[in-house]
């Protein structure tokens, strides 16, 4: 077995079912982020350039906002969670290390700390998978093909 079967192995066995209920805040939470992005994506795009960042700007805002909304829903659901988490994980950490620490360490950037604790959940979630209550568990039994 190599390194990635035994932390999905290790995951899927020392998995609490409460902390099911804490992926499916997680993806709600990540979800309508997205939706907040989509509404007004004239904040995003100033967040962007405010933080220098000089790649495309406008395909970043796109990704953002599609990643944040389908991914929030495959992590509510359970659905390839380890995957989901993976192409939230590019954003969160321009979110933490570029866009809101600009900002500082004060208790008063309460965006940072929001940031700070959805990407350390998500990094949580890499390791120990989508638990019990998800439809990945769900297509894993016995009868059931996975169909990816």
């Amino acid at each position: 077995m190599n390194l990635i079967h035994r932390i999905e192995h290790w995951g899927d066995t020392h998995h609490p079912r409460w902390l099911d209920v804490v992926r499916i805040v997680l993806g709600a939470v990540i979800f309508a982020k997205g939706v907040s992005f989509i509404a007004d994506t004239s904040i995003l795009y100033q967040l962007l350039t405010n933080a220098n960042f000089h790649l495309s700007i406008l395909s970043a805002v796109h990704y953002i906002a599609f990643a944040h909304l389908v991914g929030g829903i495959f992590i509510a659901l359970g659905l390839v969670t380890r995957v989901a988490v993976a192409f939230q994980l590019p954003i969160l950490f321009g979110a933490v290390f570029f866009v809101n620490i600009t900002n500082g360490f004060s208790f008063l950037n309460s965006e940072f700390w929001f940031s700070l604790i959805v990407l350390l959940l998500l990094l949580l979630f890499f390791i120990v998978g989508s638990g019990t209550y998800s439809l990945d568990h769900a297509m894993d039994k016995p009868g059931n093909k996975r169909w990816f």
